[in-house]
């Protein structure tokens, strides 16, 4: 299994990824699926050499799962403030796949200033909360029944992690 940047011929894959989550759980609050398009024109936000960054997990030239830091607000205020999301194949969970793409992206993306890395995990969601946790995350609150999908109230966890250069990467 290699832990690598994402390219743009990675895209398809996550869509489809993507696309499972909108389907099948409220992961994912879009209720229309995403089309390569669109998610091309997502990719455009990630590069090696910024605080945005993607990272996928491929085996046998197979798309197992992806993580990546994204801008939390559009806003000077929040500059130092990443939001960061992780989604992994059916097939590929449980296996510390996760781990080692959060690793990856936490280490790369740690000396450009983000000074907090924030997750929100719809719920219920106990291997996401138990990984994010896992690297030092925090909850700081849930919103109930906030977000609505097929008919259904969905309630996410917000959790946060400092990322300040000086401090460790991981929980002990």
């Amino acid at each position: 299994m290699d832990i690598k940047i994402g390219t743009l011929s990675d895209v398809e894959g996550i869509t489809d990824i993507f696309n499972f989550y909108i389907e099948h759980t409220n992961a994912r609050f879009e209720e229309e699926k995403f089309t390569l398009e669109n998610r091309q024109q997502w990719f455009s936000q990630f590069s090696s050499n910024s605080k945005y960054q993607l990272y996928v997990a491929t085996e046998n030239d197979s798309l197992l799962g992806f993580a990546c830091s994204q801008q939390y607000r559009a806003t000077s205020a929040f500059e130092d403030t990443a939001e960061v999301t992780i989604y992994l194949t059916e097939d590929a969970k449980g296996k510390g796949i996760g781990s080692k793409l959060y690793s990856q992206l936490f280490a790369s993306i740690i000396d450009f200033g983000i000074h907090r890395v924030l997750s929100s995990v719809a719920l219920p969601n106990e291997a996401s909360i138990a990984l994010h946790k896992h690297f030092g995350f925090r909850e700081v609150g849930v919103f109930n029944e906030y977000a609505k999908k097929n008919g259904q109230y969905i309630s996410s966890m917000w959790l946060e992690k400092a990322l300040d250069a000086d401090m460790s990467l991981k929980s002990s």
